[in-house]
């Protein structure tokens, strides 16, 4: 049988702090649990402000879960040795991005549905219904890997069955991810040059000099890439950590968890918060010229009215 990658480096170094081999430093719990607690408070009261009911078990879950592991290292912070919050930490902030990425799922549909579905290769119901059911899939594979691998520290065995499992959950996700991001640039892409993949019964038709995509929506978009972006960055950190070993160089080293993981989910979480679909994602108008052409033929009537009078 093919050696497990994590067989060469599997053994600890005796001179270790408990299952970290390092003590998490407490003001940067505190840091990310606060940052964490806020954008989590947020992102609830801008789910039921908006009544965007999907944003709850998608960022929002998110939140929870990060506010979760970052609670049980802080506990760690305190109780380096202590196997149930390291076993907390790890579940916890191994699975959070996950419905994270749920969200830029489901926002992408909706922008597809808004702007014209006639360029998508897939229609918006079945992105949200593809890439949403394998985001679940891969956060399942994710926290069994991760419940699997703590388990194996707390009886002091080899945690690498569990830890290969966390890996091929992400290596999963950073492949979704990578599919994602094609797609979507293939829609931008036809949309931009109007060469349509499907014809649709009531596409929508522009005026000459309108633009495909509104300012607002330009905006969700940066804002979903760099969420995307900082999600994928923390993907690979996570692979290169796990493909290192239980015990291994990356994964030994606080420095690189905080930025690469806690740092980069942050700015991802944050990135929904300020640039809500709720607030930028306008339902009544795409384009950013609809009103502007209501309000010319509303000018027009009245003059009409005013010359027949």
């Amino acid at each position: 049988m093919t050696p497990s990658v994590f067989e060469a480096s599997q053994l600890p170094n005796q001179n270790r702090v408990g299952p970290y081999t390092y003590v998490p430093t407490e003001w940067i719990c505190i840091l990310f649990l606060v940052l964490y607690s806020i954008s989590t408070i947020i992102h609830l009261s801008q789910a039921v402000k908006f009544r965007l009911w999907w944003m709850l078990p998608t960022a929002t879950f998110a939140g929870v879960l990060e506010i979760l592991g970052w609670s049980a290292r802080l506990w760690s912070s305190h109780r380096p040795k202590l196997l149930t919050p390291y076993e907390m930490q790890l579940v916890g902030t191994i699975i959070a991005p996950t419905p994270l990425v749920a969200a830029n799922f489901i926002i992408l549909g909706k922008i597809i549905n808004q702007v014209g579905p006639q360029y998508s290769r897939l229609t918006p119901k079945l992105y949200t219904i593809i890439f949403c059911c394998f985001d679940v899939i891969c956060l399942i594979v994710q926290a069994f890997g991760g419940a699997s691998a703590a388990r194996a520290v707390s009886q002091d065995t080899s945690a690498a069955m569990g830890a290969n499992i966390m890996l091929g959950g992400i290596a999963a996700q950073l492949f979704a991810i990578v599919v994602y991001v094609t797609l979507a640039s293939e829609f931008f892409l036809r949309l931009k040059f109007n060469s349509p993949f499907r014809h649709v019964e009531q596409p929508r038709i522009l005026e000459k000099g309108q633009s495909a995509v509104s300012k607002n929506l330009r905006v969700l978009i940066c804002a979903m890439a760099f969420c995307t972006l900082c999600i994928f960055i923390r993907s690979i950190y996570r692979t290169v950590e796990l493909a290192g070993g239980w015990f291994g160089p990356v994964i030994t080293t606080q420095h690189y968890f905080d930025w690469l993981d806690g740092a980069m989910v942050t700015l991802a979480i944050y990135s929904l918060n300020f640039f809500h679909p709720g607030i930028w994602l306008n339902k009544e108008n795409p384009t950013g010229h609809d009103l502007e052409h209501a309000a010319d033929e509303e000018e027009e009537e009245e003059a009409e009215e005013e010359a027949a009078a």
